[in-house]
């Protein structure tokens, strides 16, 4: 007997889930509504999650998905800065036309409140595995400041993306996500150049 594509059955639920919450909003969308549309089963939903809300921790898995998309599609002759400025435009640009501010706040009180795991820190992400090679690949070439390890500049970069995302939550989304990351993210980034590049 074929075993099931238990990863396949979690990440339908997730996405489902997910999509349905920016459509018909949180408070809307009953467990019910993803089963149904995942096609999946409620012993199913329910062996991978307690209830709806234990969802709302899983966004970090939706943005994972799209930075494994956006690995395959980076030009690879961009250098260590542009590309990390790339990726930035890139989710941000996703949460701005398919996350509602509600849910990313959801998501970073979930964060905030959480005991154990917290999914926007585990550094068995794609998003922390991409950021450390892009890195180490940039201060291998001289194109970053050696006076700051990889994982310092990972750090950084991180908490820069988080500390954007929590803003524009605070500030009730009264200005496009995405068009002020372009503004301000390559400001940012210029700080980790190595001296002499432009």
């Amino acid at each position: 007997m074929p075993r099931k594509n238990t990863r396949n059955t979690k990440g339908r639920i997730i996405s489902t889930a997910w999509k349905l919450f920016y459509e018909q909003g949180y408070e809307d969308t009953t467990v019910e509504d993803i089963v149904f549309e995942s096609e999946t089963s409620k012993g199913s939903f329910y062996h991978y999650f307690d209830g709806k809300d234990a969802l709302l921790g899983t966004l970090a898995n939706i943005f994972d998905e799209k930075y494994e998309q956006l690995k395959g599609s980076m030009d690879p002759e961009m250098d260590a800065l542009d590309k990390l400025a790339w990726l930035n435009h890139e989710l941000f640009a996703m949460i701005d036309a398919s996350v509602s501010l509600d849910l990313l706040a959801r998501l970073l009180s979930t964060q905030l409140l959480a005991k154990g795991e917290k999914s926007l820190l585990d550094r068995n992400r794609t998003y922390f595995k991409l950021l450390r090679r892009i890195v180490e690949e940039g201060l291998e070439a001289g194109q970053l400041r050696r006076d700051r390890t990889a994982n310092e500049i990972v750090k950084a970069y991180a908490l820069w993306e988080r500390a954007l995302l929590y803003d524009w939550c605070l500030c009730g989304g009264e200005y496009s996500l995405t068009a002020y990351t372009d503004r301000v993210t390559p400001l940012f980034l210029e700080g980790y150049r190595a001296a002499g590049r432009e």
